[in-house]
């Protein structure tokens, strides 16, 4: 997910031609351009800035594994959101997603962040 080729092969499958040019160079500059390519896909679909994840939330970098994990489940959310726009366009034929067991899966997601940020904090507390 992180160079934005799967979310822009998505995009295109629930909208054929919403993205005319997909980059699939395997650099982080190529990357953050798929990814900030889908976010504006996803605005002229109808979804708001609070149903889009921060291109950052992907790019996982210098950043430790733990923080990549708590911010995935803002792409699950917009992953979410665009199942549901895409679901309530009479129009859409193509693949369905799951709301409900996508649902369980972002629940389940969402409980393993507070969890760790629980646990992060309390070792935060005892270690000052």
């Amino acid at each position: 997910l992180e160079d934005g080729v799967l979310l822009c092969d998505l995009i295109n499958t629930l909208k054929p031609g919403i993205i005319k040019r997909v980059n699939r160079l395997s650099t982080p500059i190529a990357g953050l351009d798929n990814v900030n390519v889908f976010l504006r896909a996803c605005e002229k679909l109808g979804l708001n800035e609070a149903q889009l994840f921060h291109p950052g939330d992907l790019q996982d970098g210098n950043e430790s594994r733990n923080s990549y994990c708590r911010f995935f489940p803002f792409v699950l959310i917009t992953i979410y959101w665009l199942g549901r726009k895409a679901q309530s366009d009479p129009f859409y034929t193509g693949p369905q997603l799951n709301l409900k067991a996508f649902e369980g899966l972002l629940g389940t997601a969402l409980s393993k962040v507070f969890t760790f940020d629980v646990i992060f904090l309390q070792w935060k507390c005892n270690v000052s």
